[in-house]
């Protein structure tokens, strides 16, 4: 049951069908012996398919859920996760249109597992985060979606190229899931002042959203490898995180 916690689990690395059909490393954790469990997309931060973010999916197992995170720079592998996400960086980023794909099949994924209860969401961290955002208004029949400091939705032409063509800004008025925006304060990308206007947009087109924004904190505020680890803000921030999901990914809803 969503809500409660659970020290069996499993987790383990398993191949997924990405985008195109291509086969790609995931990372997933699930609570042992339990049944109706909603699952949980989970995109990676800009580093890339680290430590952290396998922590997250086997949080996300010790309450309730079915995680997966799919590597989306496996493609440059094989490899150490550092090496693989800097050739991935280098060659411009992951196109908009092959993350989606990926994170596609990471939804159809969790949705075929026999003990799910047919609720998935999706979750992101810094450009996981824009990500997120993207997917809550591309993807087919999400539940609901996370953006943890998404940088980039909002979008300077000069900023748009062939990987990423389009101000993901420009996507609201076809978000098709609630929303959750988790946000610092002190952070430059996104600011303050853009988050604003992504809150503005979300108004303007009657989206069911909430966002949450911490004073003292800035990018990755989540994060406990990083810098700017913040664990006041960062244990409210995740309060915040299973409260959403729990309104949306309860089994008789």
């Amino acid at each position: 049951m969503v809500g409660s916690t659970y020290e069996g689990m499993i987790a383990e690395t398993v191949t997924i069908t990405g985008h195109q059909d291509d086969a790609i490393e995931a990372y997933f954790a699930r609570p042992l012996g339990i049944v109706n469990v909603p699952g949980v997309v989970v995109l990676h931060h800009m580093p890339g398919w680290d430590e952290w973010s396998k922590e997250v999916v086997r949080k996300f197992a010790y309450h309730g859920y079915a995680a997966l995170c799919p590597h989306l720079y496996s493609r440059y592998g094989p490899g150490r996760w550092d090496d693989v996400a800097a050739a991935g960086r280098a060659a411009g980023g992951m196109p908009d249109a092959q993350v989606m794909g990926d994170a596609q099949g990471a939804v159809d994924y969790l949705r075929r597992l026999p003990y799910a209860n047919g609720k998935v969401g999706i979750i992101g961290f810094c450009s996981g985060g824009r990500q997120a955002y993207m997917a809550a208004c591309t993807l087919q029949n999400l539940d609901a979606a996370v953006d943890c400091w998404g940088g980039r939705v909002v979008a300077k032409p000069e900023e748009l190229n062939e990987r990423q063509p389009r101000a993901v800004i420009d996507m609201t008025p076809d978000m098709a899931c609630p929303l959750l925006g988790i946000f610092g304060n002190d952070d430059r990308n996104p600011d303050a002042e853009q988050v604003n206007q992504i809150e503005a947009e979300l108004k303007k087109h009657g989206k069911n959203y909430e966002f949450h924004r911490y004073a003292g904190a800035g990018h990755g505020f989540f994060n406990t490898a990083g810098v700017n680890y913040r664990p006041e803000q960062a244990v409210d921030g995740w309060k915040q995180v299973f409260a959403f999901y729990e309104r949306y990914f309860k089994s008789d809803r």
